[in-house]
């Protein structure tokens, strides 16, 4: 892995990567911070060496590198998933290009069910922790050690000074933020009423298919990271109704503007 890592850095610099102080995963439906961007640089994930290929209809396959809010920023514009057939391994692989490119910090965005039934479909959830259920993790593998520690801390995976920051700014902004815990499941079908209160038993407050695995790669790579999920539907067992994944996607449309002003602040205000 290591010699691939190596090979896709070295063509994204080839193409004007120049060291991104921060990196930006766009999850389902949250693509519009691109407009916001002064784009210097930007390669089809289908032209970078090694690089896994996105194929969710939603989900554009592009890494861009630019200026927001004064600062270098690479931006994952689609983001990979194990349903789609791909190992955790592939899944992070971008984030250990972005760490190698030169980023300190990782902030990830995604569309998720609300399990708490006081958040409601439309609003941000801050990401204060999370349940991993996708049955492995993506540094369970050979050589792991010579990419960083084995044995990460997981106590905070999330950065608190971070998440404070984007408190502050929701709050002057007047932006309903909750704060929560994520479970990232394999996916790519629903959950069952069984399942839902399941996760809830858990103490999940939301439920979604991505983030996890690079939180933890991220975390293994010693950057500072911080997450928010666009609660695009509710998920209440006793009273669920069948999920329209064009409701799902209009509804993340719906909170990003709320989501691009977080990220647009936050990133104006790191160090």
């Amino acid at each position: 892995m290591i010699k691939q890592i190596v090979e896709s850095t070295e063509y994204l610099q080839s193409k004007g990567f120049d060291n991104p102080e921060i990196g930006i995963i766009l999850g389902t439906g949250l693509g519009q911070l691109i407009n916001e961007i002064e784009i210097i640089a930007e390669a089809s994930y289908n032209h970078i060496p090694n690089f896994p290929t996105a194929t969710v209809e939603f989900h554009k396959g592009k890494l861009i590198y630019g200026i927001l809010s004064g600062k270098k920023v690479v931006v994952m514009q689609g983001r990979f998933h194990v349903y789609e057939g791909y190992t955790l391994q592939d899944v992070t692989f971008p984030v250990r290009i972005m760490e190698k490119l030169g980023i300190k910090t990782l902030l990830v965005s995604n569309a998720a069910g609300a399990i708490n039934l006081d958040f409601k479909k439309g609003e941000l959830m801050l990401i204060e922790d999370h349940i991993n259920l996708q049955g492995s993790s993506p540094l369970a593998f050979k050589g792991v050690e010579h990419l960083g520690e084995r044995f990460v801390d997981m106590s905070e995976p999330y950065s608190a000074e971070i998440n404070t920051q984007f408190e502050t700014i929701a709050k002057a902004n007047n932006i309903k933020l909750h704060k929560g815990v994520y479970a990232s499941v394999v996916g790519p079908q629903l959950e069952t009423k069984a399942e839902y209160r399941m996760l809830k038993i858990l103490g999940s407050d939301a439920v979604g298919m991505s983030t996890v695995p690079e939180i933890i790669v991220a975390n293994h790579l010693g950057l500072k990271v911080a997450a928010v999920s666009v609660l695009t539907d509710e998920c209440d067992p006793d009273n669920l109704a069948t999920v329209d994944i064009a409701e799902i996607i209009a509804m993340a449309a719906k909170a990003e503007p709320n989501m691009i002003n977080l990220f647009k602040e936050l990133i104006n205000s790191l160090d």
